[in-house]
């Protein structure tokens, strides 16, 4: 496990995931960017809204038989609540787990066809193929980024309103065009039941 120390506090920060560019101190809540072992702190993280989801960092799980635990997470606030991105070393590999209303999906980044339009041009029921696979554009989401913690694959931070479009495909799966950058990211995945998941070091929950 790699470790360094945080350049504000001096708190030690350990690294779950060997690739991760971001991370957040546990100590002082300082969001630090990583250039090799060299951390450079960007901001802070501000008070995350209460979670009302037992998976929590640490949280470790199966996805098709494959082991994964959750290393950080990004938190969006949008008219019917809030949900998280999870992101989780998945093997030797980096995918995000969606949480939102105790609905759960797995997906990965997958390099963005040059295509795509812009999120202004997005209208239900667009076709699109990712992959090989036909989608169809379900809905618009737009979100409040409402803050980060942990590790993750690239530098996010001090985001406000994102623009999400959700796509189904016949065979079950789906893909999400974030609009989080000038230039939108592709993530493909597919939609998972919570005991398909085999969660272990779930947050307590009175009532579970």
């Amino acid at each position: 496990m790699l470790q360094a120390n945080c350049p504000n506090c001096g708190g030690q920060i350990s690294f779950r995931w060997s690739s991760a560019v971001q991370t957040t101190c546990p100590f002082c809540r300082s969001i630090l960017v990583r250039h090799d072992v060299d951390l450079r702190r960007v901001g802070v993280v501000s008070d995350l809204p209460p979670s009302t989801s037992a998976v929590q960092l640490g949280t470790e799980g199966r996805y098709k038989g494959t082991p994964f635990v959750v290393v950080g997470r990004i938190i969006y606030e949008y008219d019917r609540g809030t949900w998280n991105e999870w992101h989780i070393r998945l093997g030797d590999d980096s995918a995000w787990l969606s949480d939102a209303l105790a609905e759960y999906a797995v997906s990965r980044r997958l390099d963005t066809p040059t295509n795509v339009p812009a999120a202004a041009k997005l209208h239900v029921g667009q076709q699109f193929t990712f992959g090989g696979v036909p989608f169809t554009l379900a809905r618009v989401t737009t979100a409040s980024y409402r803050g980060v913690e942990g590790e993750l694959p690239f530098e996010y931070w001090d985001k406000s309103k994102i623009t999400f479009a959700d796509l189904d495909s016949k065979d079950g799966r789906f893909a999400t065009l974030d609009y989080s950058d000038p230039e939108p990211l592709l993530f493909v995945g597919e939609y998972q039941e919570f005991d398909q998941l085999q969660f272990s070091n779930l947050r307590e929950i009175e009532g579970w």
